[in-house]
């Protein structure tokens, strides 16, 4: 009897759905929450098949290096930029990611974190916590109304198009900028108009993030891009945190050039810039926007099937449902 494939789970996910891997492979899960450097990467790709991954893991050249047997990488998360593409698609390991399960719990926390910061929901918190409040007082802790007033988006994947869906209900007027314009039949469902990147920025009152990290997208929102910005508007951020220049975000949020921000994710996560911490007008939460517990069954589910087929087994075999690449992209380097 042949020996069966073996595959790598990074993290405790959830037993019941990681069970179907055992039908097809031998598993190595690692049983609690851990830190993984790159040495403790290598050292467990370098026997197994394929691996599960989070976003916590960092996949690129060197940790593949000694993988001889290594056939997929499959990440549990829409976003993948812990993983180096090119490098496994040299390497004809399949990378996979785990779009479309997330997007409506992505889109209900970016608008609860868009609101939480235009009507100062934690600040107040912190306020009444504290014991500073005395009573009602009329003209404290005034926030910023989301209905009848304008908001941006930048990004208009999934995600995008469903705050946009949302603002709908407030009767919000809806801007967006994107890498291309979206077909005109998808800006009247969304109820959108295409804009510039400047425009967006100089006529929002509301900018929500969503666009995939890149090194292009690199601080895209920079000291620059905040100064066009109504210092009344409010910023929220639940796309990654290399998007922002944090340290340009805190500078505008101190000196009253924005009125308040919303951040779910951060570039040195989970580590956090401490002028961000130091602020009032700011909320933060610990990249949780998909963390419904029916979402992340989901998106492991989805994880799980991926790695299934990509290892050639299941009703999918040689086909997982949502690959960023695949083996055969090793011979067209250059396709995306």
């Amino acid at each position: 009897m042949s020996e069966r494939p073996k595959v790598w789970v990074s993290q405790p996910l959830f037993d019941d759905i990681v069970a179907r891997l055992h039908d097809h492979f031998d598993v190595v899960q690692v049983p609690e929450v851990s830190e993984h450097g790159p040495a403790a990467i290598a050292t467990a790709l370098r026997e197994v098949d394929g691996a599960l991954v989070t976003l916590n893991e960092r996949v690129g050249a060197a940790e593949i290096a000694a993988a001889a047997k290594l056939r997929a990488v499959c990440n549990v998360g829409v976003g993948y930029n812990n993983l180096d593409v090119p490098a496994l698609r040299a390497r004809g390991i399949v990378a996979t990611n785990t779009p479309d399960v997330l997007t409506d719990t992505t889109a209900d926390f970016g608008f609860a974190l868009m609101m939480a910061a235009a009507r100062r929901v934690t600040e107040a918190e912190r306020h009444l916590r504290a014991g500073q409040w005395q009573g009602w007082n009329f003209k404290g802790l005034l926030g910023a109304d989301l209905h009848g007033s304008t908001l941006g988006i930048l990004g208009m994947g999934r995600i995008g198009q469903g705050i946009a869906r949302r603002a709908s209900g407030f009767d919000m007027r809806v801007l967006y900028h994107n890498r291309s314009r979206l077909p005109a039949d998808i800006e009247r469902a969304c109820k959108a108009e295409y804009v510039d990147f400047d425009t967006l920025f100089a006529q929002v009152d509301h900018l929500v993030l969503v666009l995939p990290y890149s090194a292009a997208n690199h601080h895209i929102v920079d000291a620059a891009a905040l100064a066009k910005m109504r210092p009344t508007a409010t910023l929220t951020n639940i796309a990654r945190g290399g998007i922002v220049d944090e340290a340009a975000l805190a500078d505008a949020l101190a000196n009253g050039r924005l009125a308040s921000a919303a951040l779910d994710v951060f570039e040195g996560e989970p580590a956090v810039d401490p002028r961000l911490l130091a602020l009032d007008n700011i909320v933060l939460t610990p990249h949780i926007a998909s963390g419904s517990l029916a979402t992340r069954r989901a998106m492991v589910e989805l994880a799980v099937d991926n790695l299934i087929a990509a290892l050639g087994a299941g009703p999918d075999a040689g086909n997982p449902p949502t690959p960023i690449s695949t083996a055969k992209d090793a011979k067209r380097p250059g396709t995306a």
